[in-house]
């Protein structure tokens, strides 16, 4: 069970890895809190290489949150056409304009403010926090459920919001505070591209290779398991 696992030993293995296999993405390449904040919400339910061209158009139409704050609506959801899920840009627009209001146009430097902002729930708010400004602070999404149910062997439903909350409870601890932004990427990282979520994982390519009990007991089929839905893949 994920509660009862070291994920302490799991630290130093990913942050050596990261640097030598971490893909090179425009949002990583300036790590600035708009930019994490824009590419997060692009990347919810839209594949990395479908983004990437409309990051960098929105970037260069719309450099910052005042930008953002003022854009007349219909050129905003052009920008965004074929993102589809235009809530997501219209909640984006609606918390750029309360920056703006409340903290002079810069994204607060603060999970619980972050969290209050329209659109932003714990994950967005752990990235932004971690990535852009390095306060230690977990950022749990599908990628990182998946490798963490896996390495513990933990059969919880990841359906279950009392799940996500226990990821987050046992990510905290273990967070390095002066390298949180790495291992958020490295955590991204590490299920978006070994630990997949469709076809096999890459175990041979993993650093957790060796402290995974879903690996030895070639069990990572069956996890992490989601209430009602086939557990064969």
């Amino acid at each position: 069970m994920l509660k009862d696992y070291p994920l302490e030993q799991l630290v130093r293995p990913l942050l050596e890895w990261y640097p030598h296999h971490a893909r090179v993405l425009p949002w990583r390449e300036e790590p600035a809190p708009y930019r994490v904040w824009v590419s997060e919400i692009m990347l919810q339910q839209t594949r990395v290489e479908a983004v990437k061209p409309y990051f960098e158009r929105f970037m260069k139409e719309l450099p910052d949150i005042a930008s953002l704050a003022r854009c007349p609506q219909d050129r905003l959801l052009k920008l965004w056409e074929g993102l589809g899920y235009y809530n997501r840009v219209r909640n984006m627009q609606k918390a750029a304009r309360t920056v703006m209001e409340q903290y002079g146009g810069v994204l607060p430097a603060d999970y619980e403010a972050l969290l209050k902002l329209s659109g932003i729930g714990n994950y967005t708010a752990g990235a932004i926090a971690s990535i852009a400004y390095g306060i230690p602070v977990p950022a749990v999404d599908g990628n990182v459920l998946r490798i963490l149910m896996r390495v513990s062997e933990d059969d919880s439903d990841i359906l279950k919001q009392s799940v996500k909350k226990e990821a987050e409870r046992a990510l905290q601890p273990v967070i390095p505070k002066e390298q949180a932004g790495l291992f958020t990427q490295a955590m991204m990282e590490l299920g978006a591209t070994v630990c997949v979520p469709n076809g096999e994982p890459k175990c041979t390519e993993c650093p957790w290779q060796p402290y995974c009990l879903a690996g030895r007991n070639h069990s990572y089929a069956h996890l992490p398991k989601k209430a009602g839905q086939s557990q064969e893949r």
